[in-house]
């Protein structure tokens, strides 16, 4: 290469090379356009190159130390608790009992929400059925009733519920969405060709879903699954309301009648067990494959197929499963209000737990974001081993129930920081620490989305660091920022086993009011308070359902 760069002389051979090359040397053309380009080179280069903010990586990894904390404290607290007391907590027929109820719900619980989400999923998707995208949007809205009000509902319509069926019924139509959102969002970006090449190949409709649509599905099931193993796993105000035991019921309760902070502590030992098999069990499940289209163009839409004469069953089913997931709640809450008329909301509090709940949300929201932010920028802008541990503390912190993550802070400030102890700071703490991934995962697609050229552009021009960051990047990602926070604020909005532990004294929040009331057996005073958290979190999963959509697309 560098025998090809000298030749330059043949330059003043060339008739229309303009002005006289003695007058304007080529050594003192190139450092024009060389000193131009310099800035944007070392900046281009040090997108990737240079070392990123000490400040941002400080409180990247300050964050992200936090977010050990409730794994460290099941570890510590094992360890001081010493192995025979441990293992006389840990091995008793109760413990036995709370296990089998734990891995039956999830066992049954986990296939079924499966198999409703993919059916729905490819209703809604690739069949022809009259009315499919009304039925898009209805099958997300459960996610807008907290499953503790699903419980409400349908124990206000049958009181005898019961058990571990009933359990498995009222978490079923909660969480099915989770598998239903990611498994319609994956049926929109499959390639039709494969599948008509399986039907030309002899393959029936049955074949052609179970050997080719069914195996490409495997992460959004997988994935799906996951969150519902892991909700099952912290879910409290459901299973109690049925009075159903599992290992986050029998947590509040030892925690909330003796204070006895071993054997609650030994629960919550197996409770983050259990978590720890589901990841590994999902990570596992998921293989080597890969999932993406490779060749030119881009994929065509699928064809809808027509039911035929099972068009009434797919009716059935679709609008089966919207009644019984979002029909029995809502009308129950109805019942409720309109039974107890304008004094069902005469309660002076219904305003105040409004105003708390939102305050609490939009607090939590934007202390998420920030926090969520730096490690996030690490991960596009200077992807390395540290920023791939970090996110990854990140995730397996939320994955772990939000009991767990209480004890862990209430034990922290209790014997260290003792002033944090129900304190509205050690609450938006632990808010940080169970939903920073919901923040974590919108705020990292938006920035890997902006284009670091027109950021380093701006820096070229004069503008400053930060003010080059606001003025471009910062309005590119602002919808992801804005998605990040309404997912965090929904989370808030419906919390109720951390909030139960962690809140101050006067805290009255739409959760722990309805809380309140439900045990009372006040169930016409719960009803304002359910209606309030359902309106609340409408708008926030029509969003979640249109991102979905956007992903697809995108």
């Amino acid at each position: 290469m560098s025998a090809t760069l000298p030749p330059a002389s043949p330059a003043p051979e060339r008739p229309d090379s303009g002005p006289d090359p003695q007058a304007n040397p080529p050594s003192s053309q190139q450092p024009t356009p060389a000193s131009a380009e310099a800035p944007l080179r070392a900046d281009a280069g040090g997108g990737v190159r240079r070392r990123p903010s000490p400040f941002i990586v400080a409180v990247a990894c300050t964050v992200s130390l936090l977010g050990l904390l409730p794994l460290g404290y099941v570890v510590v607290t094992g360890i001081l608790t010493g192995w025979p007391e441990l293992s006389a907590l840990v091995f008793r027929p109760r413990v036995g009992e709370l296990l089998a109820n734990t891995v039956g719900l999830v066992v049954v619980t986990v296939p079924l929400c499966a198999a409703i989400g993919v059916g729905a999923a490819w209703l809604v998707g690739r069949t022809s059925l009259p009315g499919a995208p009304v039925f898009a949007v209805l099958l997300a809205a459960p996610l807008a009733v907290p499953a503790f009000v699903n419980s409400y509902g349908w124990v206000s319509a049958i009181p005898s519920l019961h058990g571990l069926w009933s359990g498995v019924l009222i978490a079923t139509l909660s969480y099915f969405p989770l598998v239903y959102l990611p498994c319609a969002a994956a049926l929109r970006r499959l390639d039709p060709t494969v599948e008509e090449a399986a039907g030309s190949l002899g393959s029936g409709a049955w074949g052609v879903f179970f050997r080719v649509v069914l195996p490409q599905l495997r992460l959004p099931i997988l994935g799906g699954s996951l969150l519902v193993g892991l909700h099952l796993l912290s879910e409290y105000g459901a299973f109690a309301m049925i009075r159903f035991d599992t290992f986050t019921t029998a947590i509040i309760e030892q925690y909330r009648s003796t204070f006895n902070g071993p054997a609650a502590n030994a629960l919550a030992g197996v409770l983050v067990l259990l978590c720890l098999f589901l990841l590994v069990g999902e990570s596992g499940a998921r293989g080597r494959g890969r999932y993406a289209r490779i060749g030119s163009g881009v994929a065509r839409t699928p064809t809808r197929r027509s039911l035929g004469r099972l068009t009434p069953l797919g009716y059935l089913f679709l609008g089966g499963l919207f009644v019984l997931s979002i029909g029995v709640p809502f009308t129950s809450v109805t019942r409720w209000l309109v039974q107890g008329g304008a004094s069902a909301w005469a309660d002076g509090v219904v305003a105040e737990a409004f105003l708390q709940t939102v305050g609490y949300g939009l607090i939590g929201a934007v202390a998420t974001c920030l926090l969520a932010f730096p490690i996030a920028f690490l991960a596009v802008r200077y992807p390395s081993r540290l920023a791939r541990g970090l996110e990854s503390v990140n995730y397996l912190t939320s994955s772990l129930p939000g009991i767990v993550t209480a004890l862990a802070l209430v034990t922290v400030s209790i014997r260290f920081v003792q002033p944090l102890y129900q304190s509205i700071v050690l609450v938006i703490a632990t808010y940080v620490l169970m939903f920073l991934p919901r923040a974590l995962v919108n705020l990292r697609a938006g920035l890997a989305q902006v284009p670091v050229g027109l950021e380093e552009a701006a820096r070229s021009l004069g503008k400053h660091p930060i003010g080059a960051f606001l003025g471009v990047t910062a309005r590119f990602f602002a919808p992801s920022a804005l998605a990040a926070g309404a997912l965090v604020f929904l989370g808030i909005v419906t919390e109720l086993t951390a909030t139960l532990l962690l809140a101050p004294s006067g805290t009255r929040t739409l959760a722990i009011q309805f809380w309140s009331k439900v045990n009372d057996i006040n169930y016409v005073g719960a009803a304002p308070y359910a209606m309030l958290m359902i309106v609340l979190s409408l708008p926030v999963t029509y969003l979640l359902f249109a991102r979905s959509r956007l992903t697809s697309v995108s």
